[in-house]
């Protein structure tokens, strides 16, 4: 097998994504050979069906896994730390435990959006942007305005705009109902079966819910697309979109990633390459992170439920720092 990690190790002084870009399609998933088959027993890793498209080539684990340098999540969080070329699994708490996600699910949705959608397609924001709970993270987008999906997708996965998530999911699908019935399919097609989604952004809802094993398996998925690896290592975005009057409109983001801002800083040898945040009070703090080690080797680690932000990544360095005791 020749995976993702393959092109990872050969980049040396330049960045992954472009790298990446240089090597796949653009504006695409990539045409890298990998082997997806049928895996006939996956009920270990909780996976009670036969999912066509499952990779044999990922880690399967049916419990807790301890961590040779003794770190131990928090006591009601769930924590993974998965190593991609060698398909292992270096820890595991309450993995397969079904757990809502925070905005987690907009790496569901930008793989959706990337495989079924074109870069320079246009979306528009309908009148159902506004429809969300107070508070909920947006990127000011207003009913009428018009943006490319690359745009629409910086906004959703650097500031987690939920706005944005909604304008993608009515662009892909014409309505948000079709759209998570869409991510239920994709995400059963990569055997990521312990899930379920009924939005594309992750706001408190009924019945939607993943696990941190499935989220390793999500986050497996999307950083074969360059575009998602593109935009994950960004710490910034500036970009102009057009109002419903046809007037240009300055939009400028942040990530919401406190690894790429230099709030919290990795352990020695390891480097970030992205991941997405979530955060809401059913869900406390979340963080899916993609790494690589100083062999370029990389490492998909995921957090669910810890108990603050703080907490959240102080955690995620310790972790990270498994990796060195290899």
């Amino acid at each position: 097998m020749r995976c993702i990690s393959s092109f990872i190790k050969k980049a040396t002084s330049i960045s992954v994504a472009f790298f990446l870009c240089m090597n796949i399609a653009a504006c695409g998933k990539s045409e890298l050979p990998l082997d997806y088959k049928v895996v006939n027993d996956l009920s270990a890793a909780g996976l009670d069906s036969r999912v066509d498209g499952f990779s044999k080539n990922i880690a399967v684990v049916a419990g807790d896994v301890s961590a040779k340098g003794g770190f131990v999540a928090e006591e009601n969080s769930a924590a993974g730390l998965f190593d991609v070329n060698n398909c292992k699994v270096m820890y595991a708490k309450d993995i397969h435990q079904q757990m809502n996600p925070a905005s987690l699910t907009k790496v569901m949705t930008a793989i959706c959006a990337l495989k079924y959608g074109n870069l320079d397609d246009t979306v528009v924001c309908s009148d159902n942007i506004n429809k969300l709970e107070s508070g909920a993270s947006t990127c000011g987008l207003k009913p009428g305005d018009r943006m490319s999906l690359e745009q629409a997708l910086y906004c959703m996965l650097l500031p987690s705009a939920n706005d944005a998530a909604i304008a993608i999911a009515e662009h892909i699908s014409g309505s948000v109902e079709e759209f998570s019935n869409l991510m239920n399919k994709e995400a059963s097609l990569i055997g990521a079966t312990n899930s379920n989604f009924v939005n594309p952004h992750g706001l408190t809802a009924d019945n939607h819910y993943t696990t941190v094993y499935d989220m390793y398996l999500i986050t497996n998925e999307a950083i074969h697309y360059s575009k998602f690896l593109e935009i994950i290592q960004q710490s910034s975005y500036s970009t102009v979109i057009t109002d419903s009057s046809g007037l240009e409109k300055n939009i400028e983001v942040k990530t919401s990633n406190k690894f790429h801002d230099g709030t919290f800083t990795c352990p020695e040898n390891i480097t970030v390459i992205g991941g997405k945040t979530g955060t809401t009070t059913a869900a406390g703090s979340c963080l899916a992170l993609v790494t690589r080690d100083s062999s370029n080797n990389p490492y998909i680690s995921v957090i669910l439920h810890a108990s603050e932000r703080t907490l959240l990544y102080e955690e995620m360095i310790e972790l990270l720092e498994e990796i060195n005791k290899q």
